[in-house]
């Protein structure tokens, strides 16, 4: 959400801003719908003050023996009271209208985003490790899977529909080192301190950090209840601090969270959905940083380094890329992407989407600071990033480190700690 006097000074800049992302801000009714708000408010405040000031005269008037002008003012107080009454719903209403206008405005981007349409006007800023190179071509993760017996796609069907793995045996194993790893990571090396939150979330915090009300069709909802199924762990983890004001001397704080996440992907037909590439419920680790205003944009650079460092830790070739203004989304400002190099499909995998969002989460959230003892609270910029997808990562690092003459998949050093193996063994 953005700052309410902000675009009500500056609605050009506000269109603009949102026109580079390709998204027509609704601007013009903002302002009519604020321009009836705040009149009817001031006139509201006015009728209260009036009558607050008449109140106090009506003893006076009557300890001066002023009869007549105490009974009138005693009148002028009721019209006031009748007045107020018609006042108050009508501000509530109006007040209640601009705040569901202003949650349909998108983030404004940063300037130094550079401008475009979409993914073809991203920008690759770095890119690390060497491209894996194989004597045979390599397989795709679906078939080294099979051939391993990693991953069961045939009884996830069964169970769940399509859109869903069951991993097995060593590969089960595997997923779950794999997020053990990253979590020792950030909180043993980066900084992070680990929580486990629900994965089911009130509406309230889908709107804090911007999924709804715009993104409904991409969740799923427990019918008969106010609960979601979280989509990412950046929604209950930003939501922690929801209506808190926190000490500027406890800022950065630096949360690392592991979870189930679930998405209906609405629209991804015709996308990649072979394996688990693109699937219904998949597992995560995710970043979260509420940082100081002044700090993000360094802070931003970190958090995409702490995810950077789980793929060099597993020696895979990956790119960093910063996302020109068509392809960003709604609600950043700011947004690294981290990939992947997939050899068994020859394609980049997005694995972290790394955002600064500034204050408009913390807005929608209400998560606030104060710089020292009395002073005035203000918002503090949120940022996050996955660190790590769980299947993609997983896909990549079978594909990269499948032995081409034996079939074998040799383990990095990492993951021998948490597996107990160095080789999976086919067969």
């Amino acid at each position: 959400m953005l700052d309410r006097h902000f675009v009500r000074q500056n609605p050009e800049a506000v269109r603009a801003g949102a026109a580079r992302k390709g998204v027509q801000a609704p601007v013009d009714e903002f302002l009519r719908v604020d321009a009836e708000w705040r009149a009817v408010k001031h006139e509201l405040d006015d009728a209260y003050a009036e009558s607050n000031r008449v109140s106090k005269t009506i003893g006076q008037l009557m300890g001066q023996g002023k009869a007549q002008e105490a009974e009138e003012a005693k009148a002028r107080t009721g019209e006031l009271k009748r007045r107020t009454q018609e006042l108050e719903p009508r501000e509530r209403e109006l007040e209640a209208e601009l705040h569901a206008i202003e949650l349909k405005f998108p983030n404004l981007p940063h300037e130094s985003v550079p401008d475009g349409e979409g993914p073809e006007q991203n920008v690759v800023l770095r890119t690390w490790g060497d491209l894996p190179t194989f004597a045979e071509p390599p397989k795709p993760h679906w078939e080294i899977a099979a051939e391993h017996r990693l991953i069961d796609f045939d009884r996830a069907t069964k169970v769940s529909g399509s859109g869903f793995a069951v991993y097995t045996g060593v590969g089960a194993r595997l997923h779950r080192a794999l997020i053990q790893y990253m979590l020792d990571l950030q909180t043993e090396e980066n900084g992070y301190e680990e929580v486990y939150p629900p994965a089911l979330v009130l509406s309230d915090s889908l709107v804090g950090t911007g999924n709804l009300p715009k993104f409904a069709e991409d969740l799923y909802k427990a019918e008969g209840d106010d609960l979601w199924m979280i989509p990412t762990a950046e929604v209950p983890v930003t939501n922690l601090l929801r209506d808190e004001i926190l000490e500027g001397t406890d800022l950065p704080i630096k949360y690392a969270a592991f979870t189930p996440c679930f998405r209906r992907e609405a629209g991804a037909a015709g996308r990649e959905t072979r394996g688990i590439l693109r699937t219904h419920q998949f597992e995560k680790v995710e970043l979260v940083k509420f940082v100081l205003p002044e700090t993000s944009y360094d802070e931003l650079e970190s958090l995409t380094e702490d995810a950077e460092a789980v793929l060099q830790g597993l020696g895979l070739h990956y790119r960093v890329i910063e996302l020109c203004t068509g392809d960003m989304g709604e609600k950043g400002c700011k947004t690294y992407d981290i990939e992947v190099w997939s050899p068994g499909t020859g394609t980049w995998l997005e694995v972290s989407s790394c955002t600064n969002f500034e204050a408009y989460q913390s807005r929608r959230a209400n998560v606030r600071f104060r710089r020292g003892p009395g002073e005035k609270p203000a918002f503090v910029h949120i940022l996050n990033g996955s660190g790590l997808a769980v299947p993609r990562l997983y896909a990549a690092l079978i594909e990269t480190y499948r032995l081409s003459d034996t079939g074998d998949i040799v383990l990095p050093e990492p993951l021998k700690r948490y597996t107990g193996l160095d080789v999976i063994v086919r067969g």
